[in-house]
């Protein structure tokens, strides 16, 4: 499997490498992670089974589209594809242990900031939609990106109301949760965001500084939506730093209304938690429901 991987980034570098070791790293929940190098370049790989191919494919064009805003740093994606019964996506290999001191998480929440101003007519010429080209994976859920023209049907319909098909299949009950889906226009009538180019699952896990002292991202379930989606979800699991939201704030002010609808848009995750892991997700996911509503 290796040689398969090592001919594949030979090609795509037009570079000879060689595998001369290899280990594992974190990978998150979901992939296996390993160190990939020949001595002197270095790579992080991720692996699944060979069925999961289509979430690599994704990750790789997200990254792709975040890395060719030249905003906030994240991994290059080098190459991905099948190799014996393993899926695999090569990335640039990025040192992480930098200090996330006030310098670097503000420089994190400015260059954040001039992502979010990445419009869909950015890559694809005329279209000002909601939405994303392909499908992709939140986790391991898959997350529906349907091009839509407003904002709160996208969110009702591929987020709240997909993840909430699913947990009642999963056996959740969420009594209140159709009353909250046809309560979303509503909620968000006062708001009209454009369309940003989004990370997508944004949380501390996610996020890091390099040992020269840049912050990155990584891992993203990338599509165009409320840039407010991942400000949300930096306060859901442990929220940033304080000097992350200073910088973001410098250059692109959030709307009024944030603090309600930061709610909304931590709901998706939850919900989706509850759907890989089960457990209190659920009750969370009610509570937030039942806050909403009231």
């Amino acid at each position: 499997m290796w040689e398969k991987i090592a001919e594949n980034i030979s090609q795509a570098t037009e570079q000879k490498f060689q595998v001369s070791d290899t280990r594992s790293v974190g990978g998150g929940c979901i992939n296996q992670g390993y160190h990939l190098t020949d001595g002197s370049r270095n790579y992080f790989v991720k692996l699944n089974q060979a069925s999961q191919i289509s979430m690599f494919e994704a990750e790789a064009l997200g990254v792709k589209q975040m890395w060719e805003t030249h905003t906030i740093r994240v991994p290059k994606p080098i190459c991905w594809g099948t190799a014996d019964n393993s899926a695999y996506i090569v990335l640039e290999w990025l040192e992480i242990g930098g200090n996330s001191n006030t310098e670097a998480m503000k420089e994190m929440g400015i260059k954040l900031a001039m992502m979010h101003q990445w419009t869909p007519a950015n890559d694809y010429p005329g279209k000002h939609q909601f939405g994303w080209e392909i499908n992709n994976t939140i986790g391991s859920t898959p997350q529906i990106n349907t091009w839509t023209e407003n904002w709160a049907e996208f969110w009702a319909n591929h987020r709240i109301g997909y993840q909430v098909k699913l947990a009642k299949r999963r056996g959740g009950q969420f009594e209140k949760a159709e009353v909250l889906i046809e309560k979303i226009p509503e909620l968000l009538a006062d708001h009209q965001p454009q369309p940003s180019l989004v990370h997508g699952d944004l949380w501390t896990g996610n996020a890091a500084v390099t040992a020269d002292g840049e912050p990155i991202i990584f891992d993203p379930a990338t599509y165009y939506g409320d840039r407010e989606v991942d400000l949300a979800m930096t306060e859901l699991f442990g929220s940033f730093s304080p000097a992350f939201y200073q910088g973001y704030d410098e250059v692109f002010p959030l709307d009024s209304g944030y603090e309600r609808r930061k709610i909304l848009y931590n709901l998706y995750h939850i919900l989706n938690h509850f759907n890989l892991f089960g457990g209190s997700y659920g009750s969370q996911a009610n509570r937030m429901i039942q806050q909403l509503l009231r």
